[in-house]
């Protein structure tokens, strides 16, 4: 009777090896639901122009909430989504901390409107407001600034993304020195509007260049738009060789091959 059952009874190491996983199952069931590891803090680190109450808000649902059940890659995900955010790192640690880590993006840009003044990536990514006067941001010394004054520019805001094609060429005429145009002005302004697309314009001396719109026909390639541009300011620098540009005060190029300008007075 004994060598009968004995075949069919499990063996003491596998009645321990199932009463262990029990246990482990207990104990991590009672950790998740019970009292002890809980989040009781949370902190961010790295942001610049993110607000915090925009961080806050997306760790705080964290609080109270087991460290072994808070989901790092959704809200990894959910501060990426953030305008400012390129890529962020979120932890959660057995003391109760969850701590995310921002990296912003580089700010190429301020762009400027009639509602308002942001910052934006080189992708056309505006993901700041760059603020005003005494409240502008002072790390946005030295960016290139671009006037938009079109209609559609009143509707900008954070989040948006101006087109890569237009972005592209507003940053190559910033970085434009004026003596490539044959001109003695020590800076010049960018605008774009809804009649003459992109101007530059130099406040000494004084006057204003019409080039047109870029950015919006889908049949010019990017090395098109380039070879345009090239032409443009071939053609300025003609101009500024034959007249003085001191007498000069409007210069349409929107077409090259066919220059228009009007003396000053």
């Amino acid at each position: 009777m004994r060598r009968r059952y004995a075949g069919r009874l499990p063996s003491l190491r596998r009645v321990g090896a199932v009463l262990g996983a029990v246990a482990a199952v207990a104990l991590l069931v009672w950790l998740v639901e019970g009292p002890w590891l809980r989040v009781s803090q949370v902190a961010w680190a790295g942001e610049r122009y993110t607000a915090a109450e925009d961080l806050e808000a997306v760790l705080a649902s964290q609080r109270g909430v087991s460290v072994l059940a808070v989901d790092t890659d959704a809200l990894q995900t959910r501060i990426e989504r953030l305008p400012a955010v390129a890529s962020a790192d979120v932890d959660a640690s057995l003391i109760g901390r969850v701590e995310a880590r921002v990296t912003e993006r580089t700010a190429a840009f301020v762009w400027r409107t009639a509602s308002d003044s942001y910052i934006g990536a080189a992708d056309g990514t505006i993901f700041a407001s760059g603020g005003t006067g005494d409240e502008q941001v002072p790390d946005t010394a030295g960016l290139p600034v671009i006037d938009d004054e079109r209609f559609v520019a009143r509707l900008v805001t954070v989040g948006d993304v101006i087109p890569e094609a237009i972005v592209r060429i507003a940053l190559r005429l910033a970085s434009l020195e004026p003596a490539r145009l044959g001109s003695t002005a020590t800076e010049l302004a960018i605008r774009i509007d809804d009649e003459y697309g992109f101007r530059i314009a130099s406040a000494e001396p004084e006057w204003e260049i019409a080039l047109g719109v870029y950015g919006l026909d889908p049949d010019e390639s990017a090395g098109e738009a380039d070879a345009r541009l090239e032409r443009q300011v071939t053609a300025v620098r003609t101009l500024f060789a034959e007249r003085p540009e001191g007498d000069i005060g409007w210069v349409d190029v929107r077409n090259p091959g066919k220059v228009y300008f009007r003396a000053k007075g």
